[in-house]
């Protein structure tokens, strides 16, 4: 989706993603906080490259159900927005960040009964109209969210020359923060996979996306958030209204959960774990993975007894630094 930006920051605005696209990063994620700062402006009656202290106030405001999370990425986006712009010479005021931010957001980890009743609703969904496509897709999308772990926007981000079959190798370059890797797919998910390859990819080049709506054109996030909604309903999980879940994300806590009290369980030393998982979950530092590790304690105090010491340790040595999973 192309954005057109209509504030007084328009043209610089296009130049930044220009800038950020030629330093190598993915125009999609510039493109979509652009639009939101340059709705705010608009609403500011901006229509010059400035930006005042009270624009600053005002943009700072944190909104009705927003996240920690979310409040904290978008008020430091801004910030470098407009670090940029001083660079360039416009006088424009440079807001104070959020540091040391710890999100307030506790996820959801499916039961074992949540995920039966939800893959039975993704799998007995019958579209009354629009993508028919979804009737084989979506039992596939889901379960590499929840079988893998993989965040929505790169699993939507997979071409079928991603897709080895041959390895059982998905690769995935479509990533937060640019950070490519694989994921292994077990024997029933290849499975999946490779009835699914057998019926649509003949119809595909290399280079297009293998989730698609009726178009052609690489399936939209917002369409995905609508369906998980439905699947929720049908599967009776309760939905605590935005930001509070269960989101699709919460397939990924729910993977990470599971994996580390499997490899719990399998007898893996919490020190081998802890960087294992974060390299497969696409995070910079364990900081992000950490959570998961407390997360799995609290769900499972069987392995705090287990492994007192080694975790004592690590929540020891491990700082408390925001990233944003």
């Amino acid at each position: 989706m192309k954005y057109t930006y209509v504030s007084g920051f328009a043209d610089e605005m296009n130049c930044y993603i220009a800038y950020k696209e030629a330093s190598g990063f993915k125009r999609l994620s510039y493109e979509k906080r652009l639009a939101q700062f340059d709705r705010f402006c608009v609403s500011q009656g901006i229509t010059d490259v400035r930006f005042t202290e009270n624009d600053a106030i005002a943009w700072a405001v944190k909104r009705d159900e927003e996240a920690v999370t979310t409040h904290y990425s978008r008020i430091n986006f801004a910030k470098n927005f407009l670090l940029y712009l001083s660079r360039k010479g416009y006088d424009v005021y440079i807001p104070h960040d959020i540091k040391s931010i710890q999100s307030d957001f506790n996820p959801h980890i499916y039961t074992d009964d949540e995920i039966f009743r939800y893959f039975q609703a993704v799998d007995t969904y019958e579209p009354d109209k629009g993508n028919k496509k979804n009737l084989i897709q979506l039992p596939v999308l889901f379960r590499i969210l929840y079988c893998c772990g993989t965040r929505i926007n790169e699993t939507l981000g997979i071409r079928k020359k991603d897709v080895d079959l041959e390895n059982g190798i998905v690769a995935l370059y479509e990533t937060k923060n640019d950070c490519a890797r694989y994921i292994v797919l077990s024997d029933e998910l290849l499975d999946l996979i490779t009835q699914y390859a057998d019926k649509c990819f003949y119809a595909l080049e290399d280079d297009e996306y293998i989730f698609t709506n009726v178009n052609g054109d690489r399936l939209c996030g917002d369409v995905i958030y609508e369906l998980h909604r439905k699947f929720l309903d049908k599967a009776q999980i309760p939905y605590f209204g935005d930001g509070n879940g269960p989101r699709i994300h919460d397939w990924r806590h729910t993977f990470a959960v599971r994996s580390f009290k499997q490899m719990v369980d399998n007898g893996v030393d919490l020190y081998v774990a802890l960087p294992v998982l974060s390299t497969y979950l696409g995070h910079k530092t364990i900081y992000a993975t950490e959570k998961y590790l407390r997360l799995t304690v609290n769900i499972y105090p069987y392995i705090e007894e287990k492994w007192a010491a080694s975790i004592n340790d690590i929540f020891g040595k491990v700082a408390t630094i925001y990233e944003q999973d």
